[in-house]
């Protein structure tokens, strides 16, 4: 069983619920579990060049941040809080963050540790959660990533970030966890189940026992991509639906599937031109899609084309009275 674990490391739950779901783990028998972690970021607004974390403390937007970073209990007396169950987990007396930093190039480095295996990858997670939690050390310097990689056992792991690796790996996958739901570091996924927050490990350990008793249906990977897509569109984030989209649209540029939905978000993205282009394409392929003509319609109503698009919206009105 894969257990994805969707979070970002300057969340200080992330840290407790991975000790947690360690201890679930350990008493647990039956078959192998294979641990890996996926991005999610509750700060993405984090200056470029990391600064003190008192300074973000005072930002009147904190708040914001750590509500995605859960649980989060209410009262002055969070971070005391914190520490007492970090120790608790073993997690050292000194607990705390020294900076607000950037996890952008954190996720790059374990994206790229996941190509190496499941334990350098977690090897890895353990070093940047120490780094920055513990050693008050600045998780966005490269150096200190470097060291974390190579401690981890990553030796290519500093000169491959360097050169810009995992980027486009960690863009996708934010994309793929907005489509998914996720909305909470840490957020636990087996067997299309979830576990949100650092929940004790006992609720961990009856999670992952439900999740192994399910055998969810294994999409193709295409049609996964698809059903991410779109459910990027109905989140109003249409642009990520055509980033996902775009391997499809190179490798089955016949679909029809795929180009209508490629032609959904050009229209929701105010691609008006090319929107516009794809929908004609597909009517001369097939006039009888009455949504089709809807969309065309409407793509030409907002270019200013009033009279190229009454035909359209009457043949869709008449199609499917529905779509009036």
């Amino acid at each position: 069983m894969r257990i994805e674990i969707w979070a970002d490391v300057v969340c200080p739950w992330m840290y407790i619920g991975k000790r947690r779901l360690e201890r679930a783990l350990a008493g647990r028998s039956g078959e192998p579990v294979e641990v890996v972690w996926r991005p999610y970021r509750i700060d993405p607004t984090a200056p470029a060049v990391s600064e003190p974390v008192e300074e973000f403390l005072r930002d009147p937007f904190v708040e914001v941040a750590l509500e995605a970073c859960g649980p989060v209990q209410d009262g002055d007396g969070e971070l005391v809080q914190m520490s007492e169950l970090a120790a608790a987990e073993g997690l050292g007396d000194r607990w705390g963050a020294a900076w607000r930093a950037d996890s952008h190039d954190a996720h790059r480095l374990l994206a790229l540790a996941e190509a190496e295996g499941p334990a350098v990858q977690d090897a890895v997670a353990e070093g940047v959660l120490r780094a920055h939690f513990v050693e008050g050390r600045d998780i966005a310097d490269p150096e200190v990533l470097a060291g974390i990689a190579t401690e981890a056992g990553f030796t290519r792991g500093g000169e491959l970030l360097a050169g810009g690796g995992g980027a486009e790996r960690v863009r996708e996958l934010l994309l793929w966890g907005q489509a998914e739901g996720v909305r909470t570091s840490p957020t636990f996924v087996a067997n299309g189940m979830a576990l949100t927050g650092a929940q004790p490990s006992e609720l961990v350990a009856e999670f992952l026992a439900e999740a192994a008793g399910r055998e969810p249906r294994r999409l193709p990977e295409e049609v996964e991509r698809l059903r991410r897509a779109e459910a990027l569109l109905e989140l109003a984030n249409p642009l990520g639906a055509l980033e996902l989209l775009r391997p499809l649209t190179e490798a089955h540029a016949d679909d029809r599937n795929v180009r209508f939905l490629a032609a959904r978000a050009y229209y929701r993205s105010a691609q008006l031109n090319r929107a516009r282009s794809t929908l004609e394409a597909l009517l001369e392929e097939s006039a009888d899609d009455a949504y089709t003509h809807l969309l065309l319609g409407r793509t030409l109503q907002r270019q200013g084309e009033r009279e190229l698009a009454e035909p359209h919206l009457r043949l869709a009105a008449v199609m499917d009275p529905a779509l009036a």
